[in-house]
Order: C-alpha cells, then sequence, then structure tokens
C-alpha cells in the first residue's frame, strides 16, 4: 500500500502557544502511525513561495492521513494552533516503488 503525507507550511506568530499545539497533536498522530519526516528544520527557498516553517509528515495510506486530520484528536490539536498560526497543508498520495 502507498504511504501519504501531509505536508505542511506555516508562519507561527507565537511559539509559546504552538508548543502546546505539538503536545497536543501527538496523541492523534500516535493513533494513525505518523512519522516525523521534517519538522521545521532550516529550509532554503529556491522558487515561489514559502513559510517560515515546513513539516513532512509520513503516514502508513491515505486513508490514514485522512482520517487523522478529521480526528476528534487532531481536531483538538488544530483549535489550539489556528490562532497562533497561518499556514497551507495538503495531504499527499506517495509514489510506489518497486
Amino acid at each position: 500500500m502507498t504511504k501519504a503525507y501531509w505536508v505542511a507550511h506555516v508562519d507561527v506568530h507565537d511559539p509559546e502557544t504552538y508548543a502546546r499545539y505539538r503536545e497536543a497533536n501527538a496523541a492523534a498522530f500516535a493513533r494513525y502511525g505518523a512519522r516525523f519526516v521534517i519538522r521545521g528544520g532550516g529550509q532554503t527557498q529556491m522558487e515561489g513561495q514559502t513559510r517560515a516553517r515546513t513539516v513532512v509528515i509520513e503516514f502508513p495510506n491515505l486513508q490514514a492521513a485522512t482520517d487523522c486530520y478529521h480526528s476528534p484528536e487532531y481536531q483538538a490539536a488544530l483549535a489550539i494552533r489556528a490562532p497562533v498560526s497561518q499556514g497551507d497543508l495538503i495531504i499527499v498520495e506517495g509514489h510506489e516503488t518497486g
């Protein structure tokens, strides 16, 4: 089964509250088998526009990625993040290898 990814670009306006979001999202990510691939490391913008923070999270499949986003656990975490950040998030299916 093909993996799926959340790809997010985020500007954080309140780092202390955003830290609470990171703590709150852990339950949803554990429940749906998420694994951070990129979590806000250094970046160099080569083309187009982006935001200050990039996050890529791997899921076992597209259903798990979608279910995680809509889960009560993640929606509770999102309620913490939304007022203190602006972001763009897509869920994308990975490329099947082999």
